[in-house]
This record gives C-alpha cells, structure tokens and sequence, in this order.
C-alpha cells in the first residue's frame, strides 16, 4: 500500500476478489495464532505441573485468572482501533489509519502500564480476593509480580497485532506469535530448573519465559515493520500523531469498552456456572473441567472467522463496499458450519478416546464427560454463528446491542437455567443451560442482524452507509473522527 493505494487490488486489500476465498486464507493464520496460544498455555501448565508441584499449579491457575480480566478489558479498546483501522485503510484514508495507530497506541501502553503499577503494588490484596489457597500464595505472588511487568509487552504485541489484522495483514501476527510462543515453551523448563547457563528461578522462571517471549517478539515485529516501511508506522513528522487525539480517543473508549465487557461477561458466567458443577462433587467437576477444555478448541474455527469477517467487513465499510457486507456474513457462516461443525463430529466420535488422554480408562468421569459433549458441545455451532453475526454489526460500530445480547443469553438465560431448572431435571440443567443460551443468542443476534439500525451507524465522519454511494475517486479527504455518544442501534 502507498500512500494514494491506487484502485488496482492491493496487498492487504480485503475489499475486491472473491469473498470466500480471501476470507478463508485472512482466517487461516488466526486460527493458527489462537491455537498457538492455548497450546502455549497448555504446555506451560505441563512444566509448572511436573518440576514443581500441584500448589505451584494452583497458583499459575489464580495468576491467569487476573491476567485474563486484565487482557478482556484492555481487548475491547484493541478491537476499537482494528475497525476504525480497517474501516480508514479501506476508504484509502491512510493518514487517518495513522492518526488512529498512534492515539490508540499511547493510550493502551499507558493503560497497560497503569495495570501493572497497580498490580505490582496491590498483588497480595489481588491474590487474596481470589482465595488464593495458603501454601499457593507466595507462589503466586512471585508468579503474578513478573507476569504483571510483562503485561505493557504482552499488550503492546496484542495491539500491534489486531492493528496489522485490521490492514489487512494476518500472516505477520501469525508468524511473531509463534515466535513468542516458542521461546516461551522452550525457556519455561530451562528457567524453572535452571538448565544449563541458565539460573535456577522457581516458578518465577515460568513467567519470565512468558516475560522474554512477548518483549522479544513485539521488539522484532516493529524492527520488521519499520525496515518494511509498513505505511502505518510512525516516523519523522509522524511521531507527532503519539499525542492523543480526543475526539478519536472517544471513540476508542466508548466502543471499545462494550466489546471488552463481552469477555467479561462470558467469564462470569463461565465462573458461576462451574461454581454450581463443583456442588456436586470432585467427579462431575473433574468431568466438566476436561469437556469445557475440549469446548476452547471447538470454539477456535468461530472466533478466528469472527476476527477475519469483523476485519474485512470493517474494510468494506469504509470502502463503501454494502454489496459486499452481507456475503461477507454469509461466507463467514458457512465457514463456521463447515469447520465447528467439523470438529463437533469429530468429538462425537472419538469421544471417548480423546477423554481417556486426560482420565484413567476405568475412571467414572468418562461417562459423565461424554454425557456433557453430547448434550452441550452441538451448541457451539450455533454460538459461531452468532460471532459471525457479531462481528459483522460491529465493523459499523455496532458494539452495544451484541453486549446486551450476551447478558440475556449468557448472563441470564444459561446462568438461569442451570441454577433454577435443577429442582426439575437436576445436573442435566447445567449442560443443557449452553444449549439454551445459544439459541437464545442466536435468535436475538440474528433479529438484530435483519432489523437492526447497525447499517446507518459509522465511527468515522464520512463514511457512505447503506444504501448510499461508495466514494468513487482514489482516495478521501482526511477527516477528524466525530461520533455521538452510543445510541440504543448502536
């Protein structure tokens, strides 16, 4: 891309050619970057778990569940910066992509450091709300102090990342994620015993892998970047644009932080609902720890298709491109249908063999695990669908109606039944509360989809909406961002 982008089809380009295709192959390297992350975190636990110990687990364990929250409030603010940059790089618009990149850059490395000040600061206090077990606190807080100085790089990586994703570009996330990821599972074991000339550092070790892996990786994607002349980075005259803008400002806060409460939302859910399978005893929590694990990977397909339609809708918006927007949506249905639906067969049929790698062969939870996929893992085909619908509305700016359709159907309804349908069909109701909060998200994303006023929205001045126009010269003029504060379409 230069800097007037000229109309023949340009590399990072999700606006022209066909759909399925481009966002097929956009996809693919998401999916692999998500994959590569749960597998990170899985062989991480591995390490921590065999060299030392069960409380050293537990502690890892507490420590993540902070650093999750964390990661799910700042994602949303990411998020923001993607669309409105996918929706500037598609209008051709690249000195406004430039202006988002670097308000949104300074206010999340700020933030990002905030976190980790206070988190530093107030560790114990954290770790204490948690009910962090006694012998797993100094672990844990050992742990949690140096996760807590990576958070600025874990962030910075994450951002420049959906940035990237958001022009268009989803091979170089992939390709620094697996950097990050591999020194992090290769240092884990040498820190942790202190291999070699390596110091023998505990379970601090384990996270200051996680520490090296992210701050080497976001290191090297920006020397990369700028030895490209990547035409978003920042340099020369356009170090200036680092100050904050407000108006752009704004709009990152006010759409970003509804997406950022959708994590949130799922997790508390997630966390009430296991609070309720503990209740009856160590062998049904055992068996809904390992089905929910098996359910990680079933979702990845949807939000990976969710993160590419959200980017290449948001282009096409700021193209002018509507024609393109509902087959965009289509496709990415399809694609969810295929690839979840896939992997929901696979489950349904290996069942039983891909639990007996987690519990012994003769174990009684076996049964109660396949009882719950069958019940409940079918539903995540119709959850995809749902983020394919989410994804779509958003790249408009559509960010509150898909969060108030989650507190329904998540919050809500799954939570409800499972805590209110027990007095009628006792522990069947916590795995037939996913199946009912699917379909009522579903239902409601798809009323909101067909009837909702998302197509008239725009988070950036200018922007054609439906039924209007597209731009037909090489270029816009560059505009200030200017949007209202959140309307009940939007």
């Amino acid at each position: 891309m230069d800097e007037k982008m000229p109309a023949r089809r340009r590399t990072g380009d999700l606006t022209s050619g066909p759909i399925p295709r481009t966002l097929l192959l956009f996809a693919l390297p998401v999916l692999g970057s998500n994959v590569l992350q749960s597998l990170n975190g899985s062989v991480n636990a591995v390490w921590v778990g065999r060299f030392l110990g069960e409380s050293a687990l537990t502690a890892t364990s507490n420590a993540n569940l902070v650093l999750f929250l964390i990661l799910g409030t700042v994602f949303g603010i990411g998020m923001a910066a993607t669309i409105l940059v996918a929706q500037s790089v598609g209008a051709r618009d690249l000195p406004e992509a430039r202006r988002i990149v670097g308000t949104s850059a300074t206010f999340f490395f700020l933030v990002s450091v905030v976190f980790a000040v206070c988190g530093w600061i107030w560790v114990d206090a954290i770790l204490g709300a948690l009910g962090t077990p006694a012998d797993a606190l100094p672990l844990a807080r050992s742990y949690l102090r140096i996760i807590f100085v990576a958070v600025p790089m874990m962030n910075l990586l994450s951002f420049v990342m959906t940035v990237l994703r958001g022009a268009g570009d989803s091979r170089t996330p992939f390709i620094f994620m697996a950097l990050a990821v591999v020194l992090d599972i290769v240092l884990n074991p040498l820190l942790i015993r202190g291999i070699g000339p390596f110091p023998e550092l505990g379970i601090a070790g384990s996270a200051t892998s996680t520490l090296i892996g992210q701050t080497v990786s976001v290191v090297a994607i920006l020397i990369v970047l700028y030895a490209r002349k990547h035409p978003l980075r920042l340099a020369g005259a356009n170090l200036v644009l680092l100050r904050p803008d407000p108006a752009l400002l704004r709009i990152v806060v006010f759409k970003g932080v509804p997406m950022g409460l959708q994590m949130i939302v799922i997790s508390a859910a997630a966390l009430t609902v296991m609070g309720i399978v503990n209740s009856y005893g160590s062998q049904v929590a055992a068996a809904y720890g390992i089905a929910a694990q098996l359910w990680t990977y079933i979702q990845m397909p949807a939000l990976a298709i969710g993160a590419a339609v959200s980017s290449m809708a948001a282009q096409n918006v700021g193209a002018g491109r509507w024609d393109r927007i509902g087959r965009i949506a289509a496709s990415g249905v399809g694609f969810n249908l295929v690839l979840t639906g896939a992997l929901v067969a696979l489950l349904w049929v290996f069942d039983r063999s891909i639990l007996s790698l987690f519990l012994s062969s003769d174990s009684a939870a076996i049964d109660i695990a396949a009882h719950i996929n069958t019940a409940a893992s079918w539903s995540f085909i119709l959850f995809g669908i749902t983020i394919v619908l989410f994804a779509t509305v958003r790249a408009t700016g559509a960010v509150m109606p898909p969060l108030i359709i989650l507190v329904i159907s998540v919050l809500v309804v799954r939570t409800g039944f499972a805590y209110y349908m027990r007095g009628v069909i006792g522990e069947e109701a916590l795995w037939w509360s996913f199946p009912a909060g699917s379909i009522t998200s579903l239902i409601l994303a798809a009323i909101y989809y067909r009837f909702g006023g998302w197509r008239s929205l725009h988070m950036i001045e200018n922007r054609p909406a439906a039924g209007e126009p597209p731009d037909t010269g090489l270029g816009v003029p560059r505009q200030r961002a200017n949007m209202a504060p959140e309307t009940p379409n939007g």
